[in-house]
């Protein structure tokens, strides 16, 4: 305890040079959280998001690690730090050269001064009716056999892999689910991709799994629609074109061969989720609305 507080008395006694801030650092101050703030909004809609959670972990073990006077580990993250730097670059290639792309395609003061925020994309939540168009469709296209992948995006979004499809925006029904996915049309190859109840694209590519536990029966369509819930929260429903048969992959798990009744309600528990998830947000909205009413009533 006697480190800890001799750390933050070192850490806040640096407070004192506040006296001889210039108008300069204020802007320079200002510019690093514009900076700071765009880039959470980034990596918020990123697969990279749970890589940064992961990264916050270590650093506060390594932070109680150096309180704690831990050498062995002080050693080991000295020493990994600049591999495990290099590695992240490495990995996450795509998603950074994305963002400097959509970076150079922004205007910089609509990126700097974010006034519509309408326009910032949120998943959608599905409803009922939803749900219904999207177990008719399934288990009739797993009549004829006609294969189908048809992903549920969740809080994840999917935008890197909307853009490897065709838009379409459509209200989802079992007639277009069909259709979509009949043999010889233009957009029956790939992954159908839903957004609330809206499909958004078609014939996107998803990446597959290299999960050696799948059965070696399953094909290139199952390990697609594995590959996705590995990478997001996706749900995403696979209907098979040799056997008919109608499964579901989530969290990186396959449930092979589920009846309609479970299709459903594995649908209507996603929905909950996400009604609950919807409310917290409201809720949220809510009270800080009540605090700003509260200071301006003090005021």
């Amino acid at each position: 305890m006697g480190r800890i507080f001799d750390f933050l008395k070192n850490y806040f006694g640096a407070f004192s040079s506040f006296s001889t801030i210039k108008w300069i650092d204020v802007v320079e101050i200002l510019l690093i959280a514009v900076f700071v703030y765009q880039f959470m909004l980034w990596i918020r809609n990123t697969r990279a998001y749970s890589l940064l959670k992961g990264i916050l972990i270590v650093l506060i073990f390594t932070f109680a690690a150096y309180l704690l006077q831990m050498n062995t580990i002080l050693w080991l993250v000295y020493n990994a730090g600049g591999y495990a730097i290099t590695a992240i670059l490495v990995i996450f290639q795509p998603e950074l050269r994305k963002a400097l792309e959509e970076l150079g395609h922004k205007k910089i003061v609509s990126t700097l001064i974010p006034f519509e925020s309408n326009k910032k994309e949120e998943p959608g939540r599905f409803s009922d009716r939803t749900v219904n168009e999207i177990v008719r469709a399934s288990f009739e296209m797993g009549a004829v056999k006609t294969g189908a992948l048809i992903v549920i995006e969740e809080d994840t979004i999917l935008n890197e892999f909307i853009r490897t499809g065709i838009n379409l925006d459509s209200l989802i029904s079992s007639q277009l689910l069909i259709n979509i996915f009949e043999h010889n049309t233009p957009l029956h190859d790939g992954a159908v991709i839903m957004r609330g109840d809206r499909i958004v694209a078609a014939t996107c590519y998803l990446p597959l799994s290299d999960n050696l536990e799948l059965n070696k029966n399953l094909g290139t369509r199952h390990r697609a629609g594995v590959g996705i819930s590995e990478v997001s929260d996706s749900l995403t429903i696979i209907v098979s074109e040799e056997t008919g048969r109608v499964s579901v992959a989530n969290r990186g798990r396959l449930q092979v061969g589920v009846t309609k009744e479970e299709l459903k309600e594995i649908l209507k528990t996603e929905q909950n989720n996400n009604v609950k998830q919807e409310k917290l947000k409201h809720k949220r909205k809510f009270w800080k609305g009540l605090m700003k009413n509260e200071k301006k009533s003090d005021e």
